[in-house]
C-alpha cells in the first residue's frame, strides 16, 4: 500500500478488504505481477504525467485467475486464466477508436489512479481482461505484458521497422530493452544493443542480438558506427533518457528515427537543431500500445516466438526490495512479485 510519496519505506504491507467486482467487472486472484519503473516514479512522485491517487495499491502487469464475476459479465467465468490490461480509457473518442488509448482525455493507469496488482486480488473491467493460452504461465504473461506491448508499438507503429534495417536497443537488460531486442530480431532486423556493463551486453548478445556495446563508456556511439560500417542505425529504441540521449542521436544514420518511451536517468537533454534537420532525423515519443497490439503480443507469447527474461520472483512483502533492485539496476530482465510465495 502507498499512502504517501517518498522512499522505499513509503511502501507498506497492510490487510485491506477484498475488492468487490462491480457490474461488468471480474475479480482476479493475482498469480504474478511485474515490478515496473513507473511503480518507482509513482512512489517517489516523479513526473507530472503520472499523478497518483493516494492511498493506492501500486502495480500493474497482472496475470491471474478469475474467481468471481460481476453482474452482466458473461464472457469470462471463474477459473479463466487472464492477463489484466492496465489502461483505462473511454473507448469511444477518436484516439481510442484509432488505438491510441493513452491519448484519451480520460486515460488512467492501474497502479496510478486505479488500485493495482501488488495484492492478492484485483478487480478489473471486462475490456481489460485477455484470455491466456494454457501454455502461458502467469509469470510469463506478467513479465511480457506492458514491456512487449510498449516495444511492439515503438518498433512497428512509431519507427516503422522493416526487415533488413538496423536497430539500436538501449539498455537491453531492462524489460522494454529486452523485449525490443527480441521483437526486432523476430522482424528480421539487425540488432545492436547497449547495456551498462559488459556482462549485461554479452548476455543480451547471447539472447540473439548481433552485437553489444557498453553505454557507460564515453563515446560509445563510435562503436555503434563501427559496427554498422560507419553508416549508423536506422532506428533506435531508448527509455533511459538524458544519460544516453546524445550518444543515441549520434548513432543514427541519415534519416534515422529515435523512439523514446521513458527517461529513467533524467528528462532534460541538449539537442543541436541544425544536426536534427540537416540529417533529417526524427525523434518520436511513444507510450503504451493498442489492445490489438496486445493481442498480437499474447499470440507471440503463446506461440513461443518471444520469451521474456525473468531475473527473479519475490514475495509480495518484498515489494520495496524489488523496487530497490530496479532503481539500482541490479537486475537483468523482469522482477516479479508472487502473492503465493
Amino acid at each position: 500500500m502507498l499512502r504517501r510519496h517518498g522512499g522505499l519505506d513509503a511502501l507498506t504491507v497492510e490487510e485491506v478488504p477484498d475488492p468487490t467486482p462491480r457490474p461488468g467487472e471480474a475479480l482476479v486472484r493475482v498469480g504474478a505481477v511485474a515490478v515496473n519503473r513507473l511503480d518507482c516514479w509513482v512512489r517517489a512522485n516523479i513526473g507530472h504525467a503520472y499523478q497518483a491517487r493516494l492511498p493506492l495499491i501500486p502495480g500493474y502487469d497482472v496475470a491471474g485467475e478469475v474467481v468471481q464475476v460481476g453482474a452482466g459479465l458473461d464472457t469470462f467465468a471463474p477459473g479463466d486464466r487472464v492477463y489484466v490490461h492496465y489502461d483505462f480509457s473511454c473507448g469511444r473518442c477518436r484516439y481510442c477508436l484509432a488505438g491510441d488509448e493513452s491519448l484519451c482525455q480520460r486515460y488512467g493507469v492501474m497502479g496510478v489512479d486505479h488500485d493495482g496488482g501488488y495484492a492478492e486480488l484485483v478487480a478489473a473491467p471486462e475490456r481489460n481482461l485477455f484470455l491466456l493460452d494454457d501454455g502461458v504461465s502467469f509469470a510469463a504473461a506478467a513479465a511480457a505484458g506492458s514491456v512487449y506491448l510498449t516495444a511492439y508499438h515503438m518498433l512497428f507503429a512509431k519507427a516503422g521497422l522493416r526487415a533488413g534495417q538496423t536497430v539500436l536497443v538501449v539498455a537491453a537488460g531492462s524489460g522494454v530493452g529486452g523485449a525490443a531486442a527480441q521483437l526486432a530480431a523476430w522482424a528480421g532486423a539487425r540488432v545492436v544493443v547497449t547495456a551498462g556493463t559488459r556482462e549485461k551486453a554479452d548476455r543480451a548478445v547471447a539472447l540473439g542480438a548481433e552485437a553489444g556495446v557498453v553505454h557507460s563508456r564515453p563515446g560509445w556511439s563510435e562503436e555503434v558506427r563501427r559496427l554498422t560500417g560507419g553508416r549508423g542505425v536506422d532506428c533506435a529504441i531508448d527509455h533511459v533518457g538524458s544519460a544516453t540521449f546524445g550518444e543515441v542521436v549520434r548513432s543514427l544514420a541519415g534519416g534515422g528515427r529515435m523512439v523514446l518511451c521513458g527517461a529513467s536517468s533524467g528528462s532534460e537533454v541538449e539537442l543541436d537543431l541544425i544536426d536534427l534537420f540537416a540529417r533529417q532525423l526524427a525523434i518520436i515519443g511513444s507510450s503504451d500500445g493498442s489492445r490489438a497490439e496486445l493481442l498480437e503480443v499474447l499470440r507471440l507469447l503463446a506461440d513461443r516466438i518471444i520469451a521474456p527474461v525473468v531475473d527473479r520472483v519475490l514475495a509480495l512483502e518484498e515489494a520495496a526490495e524489488a523496487q530497490r533492485l530496479l532503481e539500482q539496476r541490479q537486475h537483468f530482465g523482469r522482477i516479479l512479485l508472487d502473492p503465493s510465495v
